[in-house]
């Protein structure tokens, strides 16, 4: 009878740790699945830079006249994916950052992934950024099916490109992604 009583006590002692076990294991799982996550965010591709150091004789410039031989375009530009395409919205901001010195200042979904035509929209009176974006894209100013012009001051952009299923016809983008992989 003793020993009963000493394996029964043995048995409820272990069972006594076991929300504690559970418990323990659910924070390690969450723990790792945190640190996963973390480590997932902190790498980022980024755009590359490409830095040129001056020859040694040459005089230095002042960053002043570096800006002016390649300057960004003063064109506040938002890129909105209609196709449903993952990722597009970001190449082609990258593309005409880099390719362009357009400023693109916001890459997001458009309201709908079913646009057919890729729209640029100009969001204010300052036909001349629009005329930038569309010669980007190497559309003609004057293809109404294409540039719009919807002014919209409390969007805090010059233009708003909504991209179509036909984005991968467009050569130069196209080739850009590519080239880019």
């Amino acid at each position: 009878m003793a020993k009963k009583s000493i394996r029964q006590k043995k048995k409820l002692s272990t069972y006594k740790n076991l929300p504690l076990d559970i418990a323990i294991f659910v924070v390690g799982i969450l723990l790792l699945s945190f640190i996963y996550s973390f480590s997932r965010n902190t790498i980022q591709s980024g755009i590359p830079i490409e830095v040129t150091f001056p020859e040694i004789n040459e005089p230095r410039k002042l960053a002043r006249d570096v800006y002016q031989t390649n300057p960004i375009k003063n064109i506040k530009v938002e890129v909105l994916n209609g196709c449903g395409i993952k990722g597009i919205a970001a190449k082609t901001s990258e593309f005409l950052r880099i390719e362009h010195r357009i400023d693109v200042i916001k890459s997001d979904n458009a309201d709908r992934y079913d646009y057919p035509k890729t729209m640029i929209i100009g969001r204010n009176e300052d036909l001349d950024k629009i005329l930038s974006v569309s010669k980007a894209f190497d559309i003609s100013i004057h293809n109404e099916q294409l540039i719009k012009h919807d002014p919209d001051e409390t969007l805090g952009v010059d233009v708003t490109i909504i991209l179509g299923k036909d984005i991968i016809s467009y050569e130069q983008i196209s080739s850009y992604i590519e080239n880019d992989k």
